[in-house]
């Protein structure tokens, strides 16, 4: 029965990308004729460790490339002359805004779908929608809400890598160590009988104890996206549809800011926790056991399976969790309400395959060629998004499959057991660059976490695409700084916010300000 699944899977596949292969030859034999036999791109792509498939999925659609022309007889082959991999998405972005004008910057960008309002803004992007109206086939490969958050003024700028909910994760040893009762937690966090202030009530408890260290780790840097989830879990939006404008809610970003006041002055989250580093303090103190509750995402799971940020009593050496720890240790449920009465949300990131408005600008005859150079450029994307590859980077990195062909693969344990011995159809240098992330996340335990947690997409939410959004979550970021500093309380935070905003003329006019800080709220009784 598996082996059939398999079967018909690859007839899908290869039905679904005929008509991308006919192009692929089409472009070979053009580039053939004007005596171009090599083409080279650059990628540059970022995010957690295990992503790495983010650019060697590009390399491993060159490598299917070139075998397509190799069949066809066509003497030309595509070279990625750079693979430049950050775990600073942020960063990669700016540097990429600051040298595509220059022709200095990666073809091919990976990165969230948030910048594809304000690069598709400059003319930075490769504007994807004449190819896919030519392949619906790959269009109708991703699911909708994918394909619409890749869009800015109705055209389409980017083809879905991954995406991902971010659970709440709690500790469950020390869970037990307090007396929180996990039986059925995820139900009344869904029904919103488990609230934020119930977060605070269990946080107090296990710091207070000595159950634990912390009562809350969450992220450093800036606060987007996981910390946006509090505006949604306080029943507001980060956008307004209707006028294109990004919202500041100030009755609810005062609640989220009195939960970082009243966290961070209760020692039971850190001041200086905006500053911490993923690697060397966010990841240890969750996995040693430190904090009962954390603010992560799914991606989390494995990234702790393959990197070394757990200190074993038994040897005193740091060394990455194994599959049964992590689902022994860690319980998850969607980010709970922010009070009673409001709803329990996630937010998804999705990671997208862009293509620089001057993809393969240092190849030769760019100027006669370019259209071809941007067909080979999309087509290369098209092949990164091949099944096969989109379900191997979902189970090593944990992030949910954008389409459905790669869900019924991670279904499959014939096809886990192939990948686990890498008996998949991959270039030897992939294979190579990936194999301990295979070997220590290709577990039936992590594709069962994929399936578990899938259905908080129905729950999630997008950061607005925007392209004001980054320049107000940085403010966002500066804020949460502060109060958690004890430098200001939450209502100066907002008034130095609302100054920040007014202060950039830009951002004064595509931010509108609702609501006024409550008078009556209490959080935690005070």
């Amino acid at each position: 029965m598996r082996r059939w699944l398999l079967v018909a899977l690859f007839c899908v596949t290869v039905l679904l990308f005929a008509g991308i292969e006919d192009s692929i030859v089409q472009v070979g034999r053009a580039l053939e004729k004007n005596g171009i036999n090599e083409v080279r791109y650059a990628v540059w792509g970022s995010g957690d460790p295990n992503s790495v498939l983010r650019v060697l999925g590009i390399v491993e659609a060159a490598r299917r490339i070139n075998e397509i022309w190799a069949k066809n007889g066509i003497n030309v082959k595509v070279m990625i002359r750079e693979t430049r991999y950050e775990l600073d998405f942020t960063q990669m972005y700016q540097e990429f805004l600051s040298k595509q004008p220059l022709g200095t910057a990666g073809d091919f960008l990976v990165n969230s779908y948030v910048y594809i309002a304000p690069l598709a803004e400059e003319g930075y992007l490769l504007d994807l929608t004449p190819y896919l109206e030519k392949h619906t086939e790959i269009l109708n490969n991703f699911f909708a809400s994918h394909i619409e958050v890749a869009k800015y003024k109705g055209k389409i700028y980017g083809l879905p890598q991954d995406t991902e909910a971010r659970p709440f994760y709690i500790r469950k040893d020390i869970a037990a160590k307090v007396g929180l009762d996990l039986q059925g937690l995820d139900e009344k966090v869904l029904k919103g009988e488990f609230t934020w202030f119930d977060v605070y009530e269990w946080a107090k408890k296990a710091v207070q104890t000595g159950a634990s260290e912390w009562g809350l780790i969450h992220r450093r840097g800036t606060a987007h996206p996981d910390l946006m989830q509090f505006i949604l879990a306080f029943g507001s939006k980060l956008y307004d549809p209707v006028d294109g404008k990004l919202v500041f809610d100030k009755e609810a970003i005062y609640k989220w800011l009195t939960i970082e006041w009243t966290f961070a002055r209760e020692k039971l989250l850190p001041s200086d926790m905006m500053a911490w580093d993923w690697a060397k303090q966010v990841h240890p103190a969750i996995v040693d056991g430190k904090t009962l509750f954390d603010i992560g995402g799914t991606w989390y799971w494995t990234e702790w399976q393959t990197k070394d940020y757990y200190t074993d009593p038994k040897t005193g050496q740091m060394r990455g969790l194994k599959p049964e720890e992590v689902e022994q240790w860690f319980y998850y449920t969607l980010f709970p309400a922010g009070e009673p009465g409001k709803k329990p949300v996630t937010l998804s990131q999705p990671f997208m395959w862009m293509v620089s408005s001057k993809a393969g600008a240092q190849n030769p005859k760019y100027s006669a060629l370019k259209s071809v150079y941007d067909e080979l450029a999309f087509l290369i994307v098209a092949k990164a998004s091949d099944p096969d590859i989109n379900a191997i980077h979902s189970i090593i990195s944990a992030h949910l499959p954008v389409g459905k062909p790669s869900a019924e693969l991670l279904a499959s344990k014939e096809w886990l057991d192939k990948l686990y011995n890498l008996e998949v159809d991959l270039d030897p240098g992939v294979k190579e660059k990936i194999a301990g992330i295979v070997k220590a996340t290709v577990n039936p335990i992590n594709a069962a976490f994929l399936s578990k947690v899938s259905y908080m997409l129905e729950h999630t939410n997008f950061p607005p695409v925007h392209p004001m959004y980054a320049k107000l979550a940085a403010i966002f970021a500066e804020v949460v700084d502060y109060v958690l500093r004890g430098q200001m309380d939450p209502a100066k935070a907002i008034d130095y916010a609302i100054g920040k905003i007014n202060a950039d003329l830009d951002l004064k006019a595509g931010v509108k300000i609702i609501n006024d800080i409550p008078k009556d709220w209490r959080f935690g009784g005070k």
